[in-house]
């Protein structure tokens, strides 16, 4: 059933580095993108900035009257699938992208910000057989911007640059193939005129890679794979790895059995964050292939690992392997966000990264070193992160072999935290926290490689965390390493952060509640009950009349929303590779939807108590 399951779904004294003064430093070249990060009235990239903070300097909408947030326009993307995508706004248009389904999927839809009117829209020629072999839902999680071009990528692998002013395609560029299992659904990123795409397709046995292409062209300027030699993983002499055990030639192939590289996943479906200055970006790669770790002895180097790379040519400067030998799908795609800290009374240039593996590491960008790993969940796949080596501590006695079941394994295969990006607040210096609560059974199986089918290995079985409770958002102090509050939701809360300087934070939860809550306490401020659940990315801006709006997709979906959206029978537990048995009652609370939402604040005068949050 498992398979039936796949083939069906398998489709401070802290500042912010985005702050002013990173932004202004010498370094620091000036581009079409960077300026539009110094106006709070636009939001030029999923993440905002090149940080990935995801936060507004926005304050009109504060602690003192969020409750007073109203439904300004609504649009519908025309398609009622898992709805991930950020909008953008740039200039008073707002771009947003639809996913892979539909009469037109991949459809970017151009809207004025402020009054929802309609201004063009793109629909690309795609090909059908994509959605097939799409792991987790046929999403998209954005678009990208610079130069008045929007770049989209599509499910299908292509890369298309459009004039933001009319929609009319400018070029196109195929990066992959369909017939091996490979897709693309992340947001693109543009630094120093390279557009930056990852591929996914890790349960299908895919070669993970990060391409770079020349935003005017769609060239491709460098492309740098996550397993094999040296010269395909573009480590050279530049290479200065933190841990001595990253140190050696050619580790992506001698890690693995023999010739399993070629088919060891490790692709890169996240974030991507940039650091001027230094000249780094840093992105984090997915899991190896297959799940059954019996089949891959090893450390199966550069999977799960965290990489810094010059965006001019893709050469490493340093990595940082997250979970060597991963045992458990804990990919570390998840989102690394740049901030500078005091941290026992020097200042360090950081970057927080929640692990999928429940732990939340700060470490040195410029090195690659770990300072603290912290666990920020139930956690007991590992007895913790040994800072001198830099190595996780495994649990043997969670050890998945091969035919048998091993029981009650925490965090679960999408970890404490999947894709969903949190957001960083300068102002309370804390970090918001999107994330699960799951545990799960794990028996590996024995698979082989055909190319385009599912190449996996194990049985999953998923369920909710001690307490009872599937989901948590929360605030993390990384200088105290500690929690500062949490806020316990039924089921896993899939959606992304963003708080603002009005010290509001939102979040969306899978149960069709959209989120206003104070930065600094986590009380509930505000909450809207939408027509489908939320798995989508809060953003904020500014619209011509001077108000200031939130906004967000709402359509339940994702890796744990296709039992709602989709053909996967909600009985059968280890559907949806397991999560279906962590989400059997979601198809009770909600089902697909396409519905963007923006909201502002109401006049005092007639307020909509409806909306208030139970007292």
């Amino acid at each position: 059933m498992l398979r039936l399951g796949l083939k069906r779904l398998l489709w401070g004294t802290m500042s912010v580095l985005c702050g002013s003064w990173a932004l202004f430093s010498p370094g620091f070249a000036q581009t079409d993108l960077a300026s539009r990060m110094k106006d709070p009235s636009q939001w030029p990239m999923a993440a905002r900035d090149y940080a990935n903070t995801r936060y507004s300097d926005l304050d009109q909408i504060n602690a003192s009257n969020a409750s007073r947030l109203q439904l300004a326009w609504t649009f519908s993307v025309g398609a009622d699938r898992g709805q991930e995508a950020a909008p953008l706004v740039v200039d008073g248009t707002m771009y947003v992208v639809g996913p892979y389904a539909g009469p037109y999927p991949n459809r970017v839809f151009a809207l004025d910000a402020t009054t929802g009117e309609l201004k063009w829209s793109y629909a690309p020629k795609p090909e059908p057989a994509a959605a097939g072999v799409a792991c987790c839902d046929v999403v998209n999680r954005g678009l990208a911007f610079d130069n008045g071009k929007v770049f989209l990528n599509t499910l299908d692998n292509h890369s298309v640059a459009l004039d933001a002013k009319t929609g009319k395609e400018l070029w196109h560029t195929k990066l992959g193939e369909i017939n091996k299992g490979e897709t693309i659904t992340m947001a693109p990123v543009v630094v120093k005129g390279k557009v930056l795409i990852g591929n996914s397709g890790g349960e299908m046995g895919v070669r993970g890679w990060v391409t770079a292409l020349d935003e005017n062209t769609g060239a491709i300027a460098w492309r740098a794979y996550a397993t094999g030699p040296d010269k395909d993983v573009l480590i050279g002499d530049d290479f200065k790895p933190f841990y001595d055990n990253l140190k050696g030639t050619d580790l992506g192939v001698k890690s693995w059995p023999a010739g399993r590289w070629q088919v060891g996943g490790g692709t890169m479906w996240g974030w991507i964050s940039y650091d001027a200055e230094l000249n780094l970006i840093y992105y984090g790669t997915a899991n190896p292939s297959p799940w059954n770790a019996n089949q891959r002895s090893g450390d199966n180097l550069w999977s799960t690992t965290i990489f810094a790379r010059n965006p001019d040519n893709g050469h490493a400067k340093w990595a940082y392997q997250v979970n060597p030998h991963d045992l458990f799908d804990h990919d570390e795609v998840n989102e690394n966000v740049l901030v500078d800290l005091e941290l026992n009374g020097q200042p360090r240039k950081v970057l927080i990264h929640p692990g999928r593996n429940g732990y939340m590491y700060v470490m040195d960008r410029a090195t690659g070193e770990v300072i603290s790993a912290d666990a920020y969940e139930f956690v007991n796949a590992y007895k913790g992160v040994d800072l001198k080596t830099g190595k996780i501590i495994p649990n043997e006695e969670k050890t998945p072999v091969v035919g048998k079941t091993v029981e009650n394994i925490c965090p679960t295969a999408p970890g404490a935290k999947d894709w969903q990006p949190s957001a960083w607040s300068p102002r309370t210096k804390l970090l918001y926290v999107p994330h699960q609560h799951l545990c799960m059974n794990f028996k590996a199986s024995q698979v082989g490689y055909i190319a385009g089918t599912p190449y996996v290995g194990a049985d999953v079985d998923m369920y909710a965390g001690p307490g009872g409770y599937r989901g948590e958002f929360m605030a993390w102090d990384p200088v105290a390493r500690k929690k500062v509050w949490e806020i316990h939701e039924k089921l896993p809360v899939w959606s992304g952060a963003l708080v603002t300087a009005g010290d509001v934070a939102f979040y969306g939860t899978m149960d069709r509640l959209f989120k206003a809550v104070d930065a600094k306490t986590g009380n509930v401020l505000w909450q809207f009950r939408a027509g489908s659940g939320f798995i989508g990315q809060p953003i904020s801006y500014r619209g011509s009349d001077g108000q200031q709006y939130i906004a967000i997709l709402s359509g339940v979906g994702g890796w744990p929303g296709a039992v709602a959206n989709a053909e996967v029978d909600q009985r059968v537990r280890n559907g949806a590779l397991g999560f279906t048995g962590a989400m059997q009652d979601l198809p009770f609370y909600t089902a697909g939807g396409s519905e963007l939402l923006v909201f502002k604040l109401g006049s005092t005068i007639g307020q909509d108590n409806n909306h208030a949050p139970p007292q």
